[in-house]
């Protein structure tokens, strides 16, 4: 792969904002982010740096945006990664009985999709997560909408299964967010 994937550094705020705004504007974004490139183009400067900051190795650790970087340096692709803790606020979904990660912002270029990149991207995602000493990951999830069937199928396809969970989508309670997961395999 010609691809390098790795953590994003707390100075990369611009490329973050780009990727991001390039989701926002993908004709997917409707029902695969709960964000609107009106939203995501109207936050400061001050909020792109802090984003950037908070999911780089310099952040708090409860957060890790992985990119997928062009050999000519062009991001083609990314994923968070945040920690969701039983003691924690709830950022999205139901609240959670043991540590456990949470995917979200998930998204590949068009261009740049079929090579393997998103899911190198997730073994990233997941592969730092479960490497986390403390806390100790039991689960990693995700949610999909509904009405994101492509995403439903690369999630499935990659090993993560629909838990039964589900939670109306923000702003429209007659769709639903599905929610996947992958639990840690015990090695004893």
């Amino acid at each position: 792969m010609e691809h390098v994937i790795r953590a994003v550094r707390a100075d990369e705020w611009p490329l973050v904002k780009e990727l991001r705004l390039a989701a926002l504007r993908d004709p997917v974004a409707p029902v695969a982010f709960l964000e609107t490139y009106e939203q995501g183009v109207a936050h400061s400067d001050a909020f792109w740096r802090d984003r950037a900051l908070g999911a780089s190795e310099a952040g708090s650790g409860d957060v890790r945006q992985f990119v997928a970087v062009a050999p000519d340096g062009r991001w083609d692709g990314g994923v968070t990664v945040l920690i969701e803790r039983p003691d924690a606020e709830v950022r999205f979904g139901e609240a959670v009985s043991v540590h456990q990660a949470h995917v979200v912002g998930v998204y590949v270029r068009p261009e740049a999709r079929g090579a393997g990149l998103a899911e190198e991207l997730f073994r990233a995602g997941t592969e730092w997560a479960w490497s986390l000493a403390e806390p100790r990951i039991e689960r990693v999830r995700l949610y999909a909408h509904e009405g994101n069937a492509r995403a439903a199928a690369f999630y499935r396809r990659i090993g993560f299964v629909a838990t039964g969970g589900s939670v109306p989508v923000p702003g429209d309670p007659s769709a639903q967010e599905i929610e996947y997961a992958v639990e840690r395999v015990s090695s004893g």
